[in-house]
């Protein structure tokens, strides 16, 4: 379904389905689910939907090579970390916090893009980025105060250092010819398999039993898992880091819709006006891909093109 959707559609695709899991991961986390538990059900519900599809397709092969080594640092660092380093901070920190991290991801993720030579937004797409900053950020600081240690608070920082970490390798290493979707399998099954050691290793067990305390939020969750990932993957594949990065900014202005209509929490009109704010950084952005391409040669990057400055 999502082979019909451009990089405009993607974006706001993956943001809003993002956005939904900070009030579910803060129900989770109320609940007493495990942070571990509840990033393994993310997981399961990005990948094991995909199995029937892409058996039935002929796209259900093991991978190798460049494609086994990008399904496992993804499934690594890009979901099985940063799901642990989420779900574990919003209640140490507050969800406020945590979102001015994923505040931070697409400015993090075009510092990185620039540094290995990518090609960035435009100067439209540029001020789309800051703007979208600016107001993510009021959202974020609208929220109240940070209960937080000085600890976990720098903890926090490297959200969006993991983040943009992520988005530039998945794009330099991408494996040509390889569908999105069974990259979107292969690394949440990656995820799933160190999720399922750490639950282990840490004596907690891999039970889905504490999902029962919440059963229609972790229900919501692996719903919008399973329909945000090969979402992301293609999003990836047609946009390049610095584009994907902004679903950050989607994601914070509708997390701030969901806690307000769904947990009926409250904020101030700093956060409203920050909220105005962003989808005015989201439109320059729209209209920045309008105007121009940033489909990336994934497959063609090669350390030679980047030492030349040519990619």
């Amino acid at each position: 379904m999502t082979d019909r959707i451009g990089p405009v559609g993607l974006l706001l695709w993956v943001g809003l389905l993002l956005g939904v899991s900070f009030p579910l991961s803060k129900l989770s986390a109320a609940a007493g689910v495990p942070p571990l538990t509840w990033a393994l059900l993310v997981s399961m519900g990005a990948s094991l939907p995909l199995f029937p599809w892409l058996a039935l397709r002929g796209l259900l092969r093991l991978p190798r090579g460049r494609m086994l080594r990008y399904v496992l640092v993804s499934g690594l660092v890009s979901f099985a970390l940063i799901n642990i380093m989420i779900f574990a901070l919003v209640p140490r920190v507050g969800a406020g916090q945590v979102g001015m991290m994923f505040a931070l991801s697409p400015v993090a993720t075009l510092a990185l893009s620039t540094v290995f030579g990518l090609k960035g937004p435009g100067r439209l797409g540029a001020w789309g980025i800051g703007i979208g900053l600016v107001g993510a950020l009021m959202v974020a600081l609208g929220r109240g105060s940070v209960d937080g240690t000085l600890m976990w608070s720098l903890l926090a920082l490297l959200i969006p250092v993991v983040l943009a970490a992520g988005n530039v390798y998945r794009t330099l290493d991408w494996p040509e010819g390889e569908h999105p979707m069974a990259l979107a399998f292969w690394s949440h099954l990656v995820a799933m398999t160190a999720l399922g050691l750490g639950l282990l290793v840490t004596g907690q067990g891999v039970s889905l039993q504490p999902l029962a305390a919440v059963p229609v939020a972790a229900l919501v969750q692996a719903v919008a898992a399973g329909l945000t990932f090969p979402a992301y993957f293609r999003l990836q594949k047609l946009g390049g880091p610095v584009l994907l990065s902004q679903v950050g900014y989607v994601a914070a202005a509708v997390g701030l819709l969901a806690a307000t209509l769904v947990l009926g929490e409250r904020y101030g009109p700093v956060s409203w006006l920050g909220a105005g704010i962003t989808a005015v950084g989201i439109a320059l952005t729209i209209l920045a891909q309008s105007g121009r391409s940033l489909r990336y040669p994934l497959g063609r990057v090669t350390r030679a093109k980047l030492a030349q400055g040519r990619c």
